[in-house]
């Protein structure tokens, strides 16, 4: 066995020989992006997690590999992005709703993955490998801490809203605090520092934390509203992300909570569909996430594993403590917390990763002003982010899969109603905000569930400025909707009558829903009006009917409030039409708040109860109708009031609908509004 280990590091210093060193930029991105392309194509047909492949390919390039490329501040910078981009992500795709309602378990499971691998680190460290007490703590903030390496791949499961992923979400942010608390507390301790040191980090803290929780909506708020270019919008939240990194370091915290924090502030403001999102989700994933997977490969040397016996001791206590350790409080979280059943392999996964934390603590530990950690523990911790990343990586894939699984049938309310959402255009500076409030609505399940449709009177030619002027705004649609990697159908008709086209789209493509823009009254039209077309459209489908004007981007929206009528219960569509608010809201991440008759609300707070428990909703109950004039007091620029109509005959129908229209002209015209005609037997 002492003859083996001499040879195998002969055998790698020999393949750490430059081979074919790449140092012209050009081939140094080409190596990146081709690694980047053909990792996850190869690691598939091996059923292994792709990130396990870029973090190998990581080692094999770097300078403890074959020495292909250096690992240069292109991958300093571009890793340093991609951690920020997983953390933002993080806290980006978050359901804010579920975060209020599983905050404290998160919170509980931050403390309990912290606290076990602390306390067995310390132990270890102190009894096993007999360091001192202050080089224990240190030891064992490394283990206690974890980074979401492994966060996209629950992405491919589309559980990123999940409760056992937002517990473990948050349990991060929770852990990776403490650790760098604890470590701050340590350097301070170690450089004498006095009273007044810990009350001026303290008030830092605080007005950092209160500057972007306050501010950040606000101004990415003011900026979304301004300017609707989808590149202009992505540079610009790029830009808050970094910024809020940049001010945690300057407030004594760690670049990693502030992009997490900018992510909660912007939580609200970038809906999951919108095309903002795809932008963010698409380059992160593509490139700036990947450089940072191998970049981590880069820093990892195999000859450690035959080098010294001191450094291979602290490699195999490290690995076995802080994975058993961390394994643990998954399985605790989940016996306390019977909700989470069935999770605590995913939670364990997201949890166990080690990187930007280990390697931002044991970098200070061995800096020779604070010289508490030597070479060997600095080896060690990379090779801990080797083993904690492909450990992770196959209990995150399997642990997503299961759940996934398990949760299939769950959804029973999700794809009840069928048909695909018919989105009609006729002014074009609504298209944009149209199909964003489409992209929401639309049932995600329904293949080529959106349809873009103009009509134009056939008294035009093919060349006339009308039938150009559809034709662009049915381009600019598919635009807004391929930004959102969705497929939108559409269709240009010409026809005598402009209503007449709507329901003959809608009767030939079987189109569940239409939505059609609410344009503004004219002189002289009836009070009961909502323009000839609309009107007629509603008259003759029974199918739902959603007049809409929108004065502010959806993603924007910070609530939206509902009117219902008494025995709106009654109607076909009712458990549709809710749903389809359910999905604003859920979107959105804007409180939902439903005014409605006491009996009529009973049947709205059990489905909501029954299948949407983690949205933001408040109840208020509206026993006569004619209380709804009380909205306009109450709505404003931020917030849009759907009212819930119904034909006339049909139950819930009420004579006072028929002032609808001219009220909402009146009452409402600074705030955006949807008049919801909802399925009604035929």
């Amino acid at each position: 066995m002492h003859e083996i280990i001499p040879n195998m590091h002969q055998i790698l210093t020999i393949l750490q020989m430059p081979l074919a060193l790449v140092t012209d930029p050009t081939w140094v991105f080409f190596v990146v992006l081709m690694i980047i392309l053909f990792s996850p194509i190869l690691l598939r047909r091996l059923r292994t997690p792709h990130i396990i492949g870029l973090i190998l390919a990581g080692v094999m390039i770097g300078q403890h590999g074959f020495n292909v490329i250096e690992r240069d501040r292109s991958f300093e910078i571009f890793g340093q992005v991609g951690i920020y981009f997983i953390m933002f992500l993080a806290a980006l795709e978050m359901n804010m709703g579920s975060v209020q309602q599983y905050g404290r378990k998160g919170l509980l499971f931050g403390i309990t993955t912290y606290l076990i691998p602390f306390v067995s680190g310390f132990l270890a460290a102190h009894y096993i490998l007999g360091f001192g007490a202050t080089t224990s703590v240190l030891f064992s903030c490394i283990l206690a801490s974890h980074t979401l390496i492994t966060y996209p791949i629950v992405g491919r499961f589309g559980l990123t809203r999940h409760p056992v992923v937002i517990v473990s979400v948050v349990a991060t942010a929770v852990a990776l605090f403490v650790a760098l608390l604890v470590l701050a507390i340590i350097i301070g301790t170690l450089q004498e520092t006095n009273a007044m040191y810990w009350v001026f980090f303290a008030l830092k803290c605080i007005v950092y934390g209160g500057f972007i929780i306050y501010a950040y909506p606000k101004i990415g708020r003011w900026f979304l509203r301004r300017y609707d270019d989808t590149i202009m919008q992505f540079i610009f939240m790029l830009s808050l992300v970094f910024l809020s990194a940049a001010l945690a370091e300057l407030a004594g915290l760690e670049g990693l909570l502030g992009a997490f924090l900018a992510g909660l502030a912007l939580n609200r403001l970038i809906p999951r569909t919108s095309p903002l999102m795809s932008y963010i989700q698409f380059v992160g994933n593509a490139l700036f996430i990947p450089y940072f997977l191998i970049g981590v490969g880069m820093l990892i040397d195999l000859r450690v594993l035959f080098g010294d016996v001191q450094t291979i001791w602290i490699v195999v206590v490290m690995v076995l403590v802080g994975t058993l350790s961390k394994w643990i409080a998954s399985r605790v979280m989940c016996w306390v917390s019977k909700d989470l059943k069935g999770g605590s392999m995913l939670m364990f996964g997201l949890t166990n990763a080690h990187a930007a934390g280990a390697l931002a603590i044991v970098m200070i530990g061995t800096d020779p002003q604070v010289d508490l950690m030597d070479a060997s523990v600095l080896n060690a911790t990379v090779m801990l982010i080797l083993f904690s990343c492909i450990i992770s990586s196959f209990a995150t894939n399997e642990g997503a899969r299961s759940l996934a699984l398990m949760d299939m049938d769950t959804e029973e309310n999700q794809g009840a109603w069928h048909g695909k959402c018919l989105v009609t255009y006729s002014q074009p500076d609504s298209v944009g905000l149209l199909t964003q409030l489409a992209l929401v609505i639309r049932n995600t399940r329904i293949p080529d569930s959106l349809m873009g449709l103009t009509v134009t009177l056939n008294d035009y030619d093919g060349e006339a400025q009308g039938y150009k002027d559809a034709q662009r705004m049915l381009e600019n649609a598919v635009s807004v909707a391929s930004a959102a990697h969705v497929d939108m159908k559409t269709l240009s008709r010409l026809s005598t009558n402009v209503a007449g086209g709507i329901l003959h789209t809608i009767r030939e493509y079987d189109c569940g829903e239409v939505m059609v823009c609410l344009t503004d009254r004219t002189t002289g039209m009836p009070k009961s009006s909502l323009g000839s077309v609309i009107d007629h459209v509603i008259e003759g489908t029974n199918r739902q009917v959603m007049a809409v004007r929108l004065v502010v981007p959806p993603g924007t929206l910070h609530r939206v409030i509902i009117a219902v009528p008494q025995k709106a219960e009654y109607e076909a569509g009712f458990y549709k039409w809710l749903e389809h608010i359910c999905r604003i809201g859920e979107q959105l991440d804007c409180l939902l708040e439903f005014h409605a008759h006491p009996e009529t609300m009973v049947n709205i707070k059990s489905y909501m109860w029954r299948y949407h428990i983690s949205l933001r909703a408040s109840y208020i109950e509206m026993a006569i109708w004619t209380k709804i004039m009380s909205l306009a007091q109450r709505a404003g620029a931020d917030d849009m009031v759907v009212f819930i109509s119904a034909r006339p005959g049909f139950i819930s129908y009420k004579g006072a609908f028929a002032g609808l229209p001219l009220m909402i002209h009146r009452y409402f015209s600074h705030t955006s509004v949807m008049l919801l005609y909802p399925d009604q037997w035929s």
